[in-house]
């Protein structure tokens, strides 16, 4: 995975007041400074110093700029490179670049820099995806998840969970070379308590998924109801603008609109859905049809309705949703018989408040905000389920009394999925669906 090429990308967005351009790889100091003009020669420079001066095509000057110059080991690809902040004009990046690779530089491909980090073992790969998250990262809820595991907490607890399975799988071997003699290296009462307790582990991991991924994709709530008791005008309403069609014809709402909003420090995904009522409208079917789906895969279902209105009859709700009831319109009457509904009026705006914090009140984040590791990527919860459906077989195996060369299959097995996770075991597709995801310059 590592490569000896000198490469080079932006590193910031072109366009605004300032840009930076990133170059690592060996000799890339010495190459930067073949079009660098300053007080001193860059290949003199010490590592994490600032250098002014000038880029310059022969006797044409580029660009003043600001260079950085960070030696191996000590950078963010553990290998020696430097950062050209310049102005952030896209034609005089496009020019230093160009010079930079007229010089013998390379341009990165996606994640490159971050693979190289990784290859160098800076950062291991779950701490590699949460730096693509922390890019991603829209809320402080987003940013407090991807930078608990950046960080290396989530990383620490994986590792010391497959360390103490490692020291079990070597005692067990250690027994079959010994087998023979009838010997037991590893406490069968020890065995059976450390099995519980990782296991145990990695079920509270996995349970903090729910909340995780929610965090870091928005929590999707569903806004259903019967035609015209004001869902696409709750949804402007929440939203700021007018994003959904509002009409007092029934069967307006056809298909799902989709809008995030940020809530506080959560991003809510808001899915506007098509009324549910009987018709024999073949598109409004439809639309129902993908109401009721937009309901099975939300966290959230609020369910709006006007007063004194009859209730609907909402498709079963999962373990894990919550259900809101709301009572629109309430700038036509004072009836307020639905008990523990939120009562609004979502065109003048009266109570729309008092249901963000309700919707705020349903993600719990204080746990986050004090470290506590929570998982939030789809390919770690099912690494996570593997070692935890592996786990719950070696404590069967033990139980059952089987060989030790099954006991420590099972038990190997957590570890591979373990490893996965951190990248100590790791696939070239695994690598790349991961680095794919990453921009240029990261």
């Amino acid at each position: 995975m590592r490569s000896s090429d000198i490469i080079v990308a932006p590193a910031t967005a072109l366009g605004g007041a300032i840009a930076i351009i990133r170059m690592s790889g060996e000799g890339s100091v010495a190459l930067c400074n073949g079009i660098f003009r300053g007080r001193r020669p860059l290949v003199e420079a010490k590592s994490h110093t600032l250098h002014y001066g000038t880029i310059c095509d022969g006797e044409r000057v580029v660009d003043d700029v600001v260079v950085a110059v960070f030696r191996a080991p000590h950078s963010y690809m553990g290998e020696e490179s430097v950062e050209v902040s310049i102005h952030g004009s896209r034609y005089i990046a496009q020019e230093i670049i160009r010079l930079l690779c007229e010089q013998g530089a390379r341009m990165a491909e996606a994640g490159e820099f971050s693979q190289r980090a990784l290859a160098a073992g800076r950062i291991d790969l779950s701490q590699a995806e949460a730096v693509a998250d922390i890019i991603a990262s829209d809320s402080r809820a987003a940013h407090a998840l991807a930078t608990t595991q950046m960080r290396g907490g989530y990383s620490e607890q994986l590792e010391a969970l497959r360390g103490e399975l490692l020291d079990v799988t070597t005692l067990l071997e250690l027994e079959l070379d010994f087998s023979e003699e009838d010997v037991e290296f590893a406490d069968r009462g020890r065995l059976r308590s450390m099995l519980e307790h990782t296991e145990g582990v990695v079920a509270k991991l996995m349970e903090s998924f729910r909340v995780g991924n929610a965090i870091r994709e928005g929590v999707a709530v569903a806004i259903v109801g019967r035609p015209n008791v004001g869902k696409s005008t709750l949804l402007n309403r929440l939203v700021g603008e007018d994003r959904a069609m509002v009409s007092d014809i029934a069967g307006t709402t056809r298909d799902t609109v989709e809008e995030s909003v940020v809530i506080d420090d959560i991003r809510f995904r808001f899915i506007d859905t098509a009324g549910l009522h009987d018709t024999d409208d073949r598109l409004e079917k439809m639309g129902i049809e993908r109401t009721e789906r937009a309901i099975g895969k939300a966290q959230i279902v609020l369910y709006m309705s006007e007063p004194s209105q009859e209730e609907l009859t909402l498709p079963a709700l999962s373990d894990g949703q919550t259900l809101l009831l709301v009572v629109n319109k309430m700038d036509t009457t004072d009836d307020r018989g639905v008990e523990g509904a939120i009562y609004i009026s979502a065109r003048d705006g009266d109570g729309v408040d008092l249901l963000r914090q309700a919707l705020r009140d349903t993600v719990d984040t204080e746990g986050l905000y004090r470290g506590e590791v929570v998982v939030s990527n789809m390919r770690h919860f099912e690494a996570l389920s593997r070692a935890h459906s592996a786990l719950v077989a070696a404590v069967s195996a033990l139980d059952m009394g089987v060989s030790e060369e099954l006991l420590a299959e099972d038990i190997r097995s957590a570890i591979t999925a373990l490893a996965e996770i951190t990248g100590r075991i790791t696939s070239d597709d695994i690598l790349k669906n991961v680095f794919s995801r990453f921009c240029i310059g990261k």
